[in-house]
């Protein structure tokens, strides 16, 4: 059943008090107040995103002729053109807002009107929740490629002559406008969980937290470009800006449940009939079976969202602790998993991972197979989501914090050794042995952590203020966030064998000019290299596949490549060795870069070079001599700037699950046919 503008408003009653489900007598004014306000939001936001967007360009003109711009920062033209079409996407949306919430267009209403008579959800849920999906899987294959283009190819001539860019911008730019056209939508409060944002423009908790995610995620491109012109180019998915794009867009799945939530309460609240079964060819769905099916999809596009900030490990480049791996993905693994379980019922965690799983095999086979650029790997799942299932089975879902703390402890031990054999299948670079005490008690702190957020999502979804808005819950969530930080702070401390060196001698097998060799290693001391995570050559951008050779013990001490290396044109060729805490380089072959600039360093026939920190090789881009204070300070304004959207999304659930027991309380207003923290499915 479709929700009409009629049915989805407010009114006041004779004693001034706002009910839910009504709507103002006075349209005339209501319309006048509502084009006052929309105006006055619509100038604000944009004057707001205007700004961000010219940053780079205004505060930055001069430095654009000290540095090229490959390397410091996009050339001032292609900032123009992007801050203007940015500025112009913008605008429509905020003329079409203004025009169809002052009544001069229909045409939005009637495009979600059909939409809604599509899915049998509320217009403002069913329009913005197509647009999302197809924005994000467009992100999500703009971003791999945008990786495998990097690892492959270097430096873009300019942001605007990568291709992948155009569909992260495009699908980051659908999030943002996904949630603007939520909030735009209904005339009056669409939910008891809506937020005022002026006057009596009511807007739905699950767009206005899209909104801030696409915002969010879009304001790291002039802070990406911000940040090349401060300290060079960083040449890593975990860079600050870089982070704040992957965390926005996979955020949006977690305000898209609230969303879906939001949609069942609006049709609780304004009609007695579920809407009717859908027919997909043979298959008959009722309406509970396809609000499962949503949150189904959206916990598996969660766990997709959540694994991107795995890519650096999945394509073979990580420049971090190898313990992140098993850290990253037990956090994925219970965020989303435990979350689908409880939302969605029995095979809710299982089905969510098959979804996974056909989405990335879809994006590995377009990066890897159709477009020809290194592929990239991925985790499984599929033990963990049975470990779930197991756990459900044992302790219920009744008390998600129960059923958290054993999934996670599963997901923790037998998941992360189901990762680790895993890992000797397929990863690029597989989990050593001895490494394997050390999995396992990451594994646990991190599966546990993510267990506790998911059933604090799922709490959130199924109307439970009890474990969702109670001071317990909430100091359950702080205690997981604690260590998951603590954590993440211990693993990102690595070092550099002191005094360390290799003695190589180079074996020409092709000669110049596309010279290919052998590589012959000698460490000293000998007993720097004993049991290491990796000691391999790495060689990337030489305009193909990343080429991953291992460097494999010949005598104490000596080590030889198992095949020829390329140490010629664009390649970076390099040993890289990460062992515990140690994670260093020594470069074999570099280019001459003259934008940075640096000269070769030749792969001469014999050579000693010490060890270096990781970074200083796989980031020659980044500058050295900026002062650390104004390290700290982008960092910090980088954390901030992500607190406070993880805090909004924490207030957006709390607020969420409080919602019906707000509603039932208003006047006039009758109680849920049940109480809705029971609802398996939840929204």
């Amino acid at each position: 059943m479709v929700v009409s503008r009629r049915t989805a408003g407010t009114r006041g009653t004779a004693d001034g008090r706002r009910t839910f489900g009504t709507r103002p007598s006075d349209r005339s004014a209501v319309t006048a107040r509502r084009c006052r306000h929309t105006l006055f939001f619509a100038r604000s936001f944009a004057t707001l995103i205007g700004a961000a967007a010219l940053l780079p360009a205004t505060a930055f003109a001069r430095g654009e002729q000290e540095a090229a711009p490959s390397a410091g920062g996009a050339a001032l033209d292609q900032v123009a053109i992007a801050t203007a079409a940015g500025l112009l996407v913008t605008g429509l949306l905020i003329v079409l807002g203004v025009r169809h919430r002052t009544g001069k267009t229909q045409r939005l209403a009637t495009v979600a009107a059909s939409a809604a008579r599509v899915t049998g959800m509320p217009p403002f849920v069913a329009l913005p929740a197509a647009i999302s999906t197809i924005s994000l899987l467009t992100a999500a294959f703009g971003l791999y490629w945008d990786i495998s283009l990097h690892i492959d190819n270097g430096r873009d001539p300019g942001p605007l002559a990568n291709p992948s860019h155009y569909f992260i911008l495009a699908g980051l730019l659908g999030v943002f406008a996904a949630g603007w056209i939520s909030m735009i939508l209904p005339l009056d409060r669409p939910s008891p969980a809506a937020v005022r944002v002026i006057g009596d423009w009511w807007a739905p908790l699950g767009g206005l937290l899209l909104a801030a995610c696409g915002s969010f995620a879009l304001l790291g491109f002039p802070l990406d470009d911000f940040s090349h012109r401060l300290f060079g180019q960083d040449v890593t998915l975990w860079g600050p800006t870089h982070l704040m794009m992957l965390a926005g867009a996979a955020m949006s799945l977690v305000a898209m449940l609230v969303l879906f939530t939001e949609g069942r309460l609006a049709l609780r609240a304004h009609t007695v009939e579920e809407p009717p079964p859908a027919r997909f060819g043979s298959v008959r769905l009722s309406a509970e079976q396809l609000r499962r099916l949503r949150l189904v999809m959206t916990t598996g596009g969660l766990l997709v969202g959540l694994s991107i900030f795995q890519g650096e490990f999945d394509f073979g480049v990580p420049q971090f602790s190898q313990l992140f791996q098993p850290a990253l993905i037990a956090i994925a693994a219970g965020w989303a998993l435990v979350c689908a379980r409880i939302v969605g019922g029995r095979g809710a965690a299982l089905a969510a991972v098959g979804l996974y799983l056909v989405t990335r095999s879809l994006l590995s086979a377009l990066v890897g197979g159709v477009f020809g650029q290194t592929l990239p790997h991925f985790p499984l799942y599929l033990a963990e989501a049975a470990l779930v299932e197991v756990a459900a089975l044992v302790v219920g879902t009744t008390r998600p914090y129960r059923l958290a703390a054993v999934a996670g402890v599963a997901i923790g031990t037998l998941g992360t050794l189901a990762e680790f054999a895993w890992s000797h299948v397929w990863m690029p670079l597989p989990w050593p042995s001895a490494m394997l005490p050390e999995i396992v008690a990451v594994g646990l702190i991190c599966g546990v952590a993510g267990a506790i957020v998911g059933a604090f999502l799922a709490s959130g979804i199924r109307l439970d203020p009890v474990n969702a808005g109670s001071g317990r819950a909430l100091a359950r969530l702080g205690a997981a966030a604690a260590a998951v930080v603590a954590l993440f702070a211990y693993l990102g401390s690595t070092t550099t064998p002191d005094g360390a060196r290799v003695l190589a001698r180079v074996t020409t097998t092709r000669p110049a000019p596309e010279r290919w060799g052998i590589v012959t290693v000698r460490v000293e001391p000998a007993v720097t290299v004993r049991d290491p995570n990796w000691f391999n050559i790495t060689s990337w951008q030489g305009k193909t596949k990343l080429r991953l050779t291992r460097l494999v013990a010949v005598a104490p001490g000596v080590w030889r490549s198992e095949r020829p290396v390329p140490l010629y044109g664009s390649w970076k060729s390099m040993i890289r060795f990460h062992q515990g805490r140690i994670l260093s380089a020594v470069p074999v072959y570099m280019p001459a870069d003259r934008a940075i600039p640096t000269p070769e360093i030749p792969a001469t026939a014999t050579f000693a070079r010490p060890f270096v920190p990781d970074w200083h090789v796989l980031q020659r881009e980044r500058k050295r001599d900026v002062p650390g204070w104004l390290w700290g300070v982008a960092g910090l304004t980088v954390l901030a700037l992500s607190s406070v959207l993880l805090v909004a999304l924490a207030a957006g659930l709390v607020r969420l699950s409080r919602s019906e027991l707000t509603r039932t309380r208003r006047p006039g207003t009758a109680p849920a046919t049940a109480p809705a923290a029971a609802a398996p499915a939840g929204g």
